[in-house]
């Protein structure tokens, strides 16, 4: 089995739409190993998105992940990466396909609702990055 990480953004958690998140996820069969609730610090989001550095929408998004909880989920299914990534939708939520999770609740292209793993690679990466694990 498969596992990747998805981050539930901040806008999401301040609609309290956390537990309709999780619903779909479950209900799609993805099995969630961990869980967990942090608010991410400026050195923490530097770390998990220093693949952007330089990049133009850098900036505005270590401001927006960092002004508020998020939820971290670790879920597990075959072929995880690519399933949850067709389960979230487009990164651009005008994009999304009807029943997305962007589709139904990301606010813009940053405020996108949710962050998933694009890799297997990258998975075990940012994992480690959100729950201390090599």
């Amino acid at each position: 089995m498969e596992q990747t990480l998805l981050l539930i953004k901040p806008n999401v958690v301040r609609k309290n739409k956390i537990g309709a998140v999780i619903s779909i996820l479950e209900d799609r069969g993805l099995l969630i190993k961990k869980m967990r609730m942090l608010i991410m610090t400026k050195e923490l989001a530097g770390k998990f998105y220093a693949v952007h550095t330089g990049k133009d929408f850098y900036n505005r998004l270590v401001e927006f992940m960092t002004s508020g909880p998020i939820v971290a989920i670790v879920l597990e299914h075959d072929n995880c990466v690519a399933y949850v990534r067709e389960i979230i939708g487009n990164t651009n939520p005008e994009k999304a396909a009807e029943g997305t999770i962007r589709k139904l609740y990301a606010d813009s292209l940053t405020e996108n609702a949710v962050h998933a793993s694009d890799s297997p690679d990258n998975a075990k990466i940012e994992i480690g990055i959100i729950f201390g694990e090599d």
